[in-house]
């Protein structure tokens, strides 16, 4: 198949087309978990806005050959068939070993992000056609870096350097570096070292198939959800056309692939990414040999090169440059009445070896416990990125209506450091204030039902308290506020007496409507005192008393007659 390497100001509606063809043909085969579109609304017409910020490329090129409309197998076949099906569907042995790799990693430490490696294999795909076809060393390393044209303003992003070159070579303007094309300040924040070597680099396909995972992961995405998918792939580059062309490939290797030997994939023609010349002779290299040893008829893995030996891979940085520790950054008592905002946010800072603070360090905040607690949006973590002073802070908590104690666990994402742990509580609702709604006065006669009805209206700081627990009691007096055990009394589901009640609470707006109440045969002026939780209380009387005896009419007498 033609391939394409494309810009994204110059691609017109043909490619646009093309890829809602290819990704419509293969919308049948949805990775396991992924929310389907809608009936009758196709995967690439859901209109997702980009996330905000500097995308992970710069929006640098990307090759925009699609793949071809014909599955590679069937849903069901095997993804780990040697040389067999379409040539576009092989993946360069340790290309695919790094996917796979990256894929069990984040499952471990992030499994609700649902990460599947056909996705990284899909933006490996657009943006550097799989590490050139596979052209890494055994430790993972590009033969040379993948360099992206200079992010100079001149129909691309507009980014000065950050990084002085260490990885693009450029001290000006910064270039999309490796494999998976990352930006140098971006790589700063989401490098990785998955291979072993003491080494986060961009041109290490393990390194940056790792990086580009957690990426794609942060803020608590899951990937089987259709939403925050497409969010995550805009997040690499803000173009519906990308969007369209890394789901067209993620749909085609969900349908099956193959391993392929590294430096055979396919490529495509023309020069690469970094526009920089051929690319190397895709004949394997001969094996290296130790002098004074006849040549191995299996090849030896280069050991990978060393900093400061000549080569563009930047040096390991200093100790104390990258992150020594997490500390509380003066976080308050983390306490919430249930259904209310956490006033206190958990708060900390990044700091290097020498104690200052790191900026654009990615946090993960997570709820740890048996709470129904969240952060917005109903997520159990976040990740966020600290600020210029190396702190960073959680969004407001969320109680729900479980009470008791959690944590909230702070981590420095991609490193073992030992965690921040905060301890957080959820209180039961409480009222400040509690008040009888009506005036009309309550009196029944001894052995009769009181007229009328009691009902109150709670509020905390004015306003509405909802699903406050209320207790309503009989008590002897405002004096001595103890259950009393005659007079005014409620009944409970067997219609007997009862003098106090306790599993009530107010509703949505507040108030609380008491059931009936009766008398018995004891007359006299009563009490009744609803409390709340929180201390809030109000007194009612009641009055038994036998009905006035109505007043007798005199009979008119006629007066008798003097003699």
């Amino acid at each position: 198949m033609a391939a394409h390497f494309g810009r994204r100001l110059r691609k017109g509606a043909t490619t646009t087309a093309v890829a809602a063809a290819a990704v419509a043909a293969l919308s049948a085969s949805q990775a396991p978990g992924v929310t389907h579109a809608p009936s009758g609304e196709s995967l690439e017409m859901v209109e997702t806005t980009p996330p905000p910020g500097t995308p992970v490329t710069g929006n640098s090129p990307y090759y925009t050959d699609l793949p071809p409309l014909n599955v590679p197998d069937k849903p069901d076949a095997s993804i780990d068939r040697q040389a067999n099906g379409p040539t576009e569907s092989g993946i360069p042995a340790t290309v695919l070993a790094a996917y796979k790799q990256a894929e069990q990693t984040i499952a471990a430490s992030d499994p609700s992000c649902r990460l599947p490696w056909q996705l990284l294999a899909a933006i490996g795909k657009v943006e550097s056609g799989q590490a050139r076809g596979g052209r890494v060393d055994a430790n993972g390393t590009t033969d040379s870096p993948i360099l992206g044209p200079v992010l100079n303003g001149v129909g691309f992003a507009n980014i000065s350097d950050t990084d002085n070159g260490a990885y693009d070579g450029d001290s000006v303007h910064d270039r999309a570096v490796g494999p998976m094309q990352f930006i140098p300040s971006t790589w700063a924040t989401w490098g990785q070292d998955a291979n072993g070597d003491s080494r986060k680099d961009p041109n290490n396909i393990y390194d940056a198939a790792l990086a580009a995972g957690r990426y794609l992961c942060h803020g608590g995405r899951d990937l089987g959800v259709r939403e925050d998918l497409e969010k995550a792939i805009l997040g690499y580059n803000h173009s519906r056309e990308y969007l369209r062309t890394v789901l067209s490939w993620f749909e085609y290797y969900k349908r099956g692939t193959h391993e392929v030997p590294d430096r055979t994939g396919v490529l495509p023609p023309g020069d690469g990414p970094d526009s920089a010349g051929p690319l190397p002779d895709p004949k394997p290299a001969p094996p290296p040999t130790r002098p004074g040893t006849p040549p191995s008829s299996k090849p030896t893995p280069p050991k990978p090169t060393k900093p400061g030996s000549g080569t563009t891979k930047p040096t390991k940085p200093p100790a104390a440059a990258g992150p020594a520790r997490i500390e509380d950054a003066g976080t308050g008592t983390l306490t919430a009445m249930a259904g209310r905002e956490f006033t206190e946010r958990a708060t900390v800072r990044v700091e290097n070896a020498a104690g200052a603070g790191l900026p654009r360090q990615p946090v993960r905040f997570e709820i740890i416990g048996n709470t129904d607690a969240r952060f917005p949006g109903g997520r159990t973590y976040i990740a966020l990125i600290t600020g210029l002073d190396g702190t960073v802070a959680a969004p407001a908590l969320v109680a729900g209506e479980e009470t008791g104690p959690f944590a909230v666990r702070a981590v420095v994402e991609g490193r073992t450091l030992p965690a921040v742990t905060f301890r957080a509580t959820v209180t039961q609702r409480e009222a400040d204030k509690v008040e009888r709604t009506g005036t009309e006065a309550l009196t029944a006669a001894p052995g009769a039902e009181f007229a009328g009805e009691v009902e109150v209206k709670a509020t905390y700081e004015g306003g509405i308290a909802s699903g406050v627990a209320v207790t309503a009691t009989m008590i002897t007096s405002v004096e001595d506020p103890a259950t009393g055990d005659k007079g005014p009394y409620f009944k409970d589901a067997d219609g007997k007496p009862v003098r106090a009640l306790t599993e009530l609470r107010t509703d949505a707006g507040g108030l609380l409507k008491l059931p009936k109440i009766f008398a018995d045969g004891t007359e006299g002026t009563f009490v009744l005192r609803l409390t709340t939780a929180g201390g809030a209380f109000v007194d009612i009387e009641l009055k038994v008393a036998a009905p006035a005896e109505p007043t007798p009419t005199p009979t008119p007498t006629t007066p008798t007659p003097t003699p």
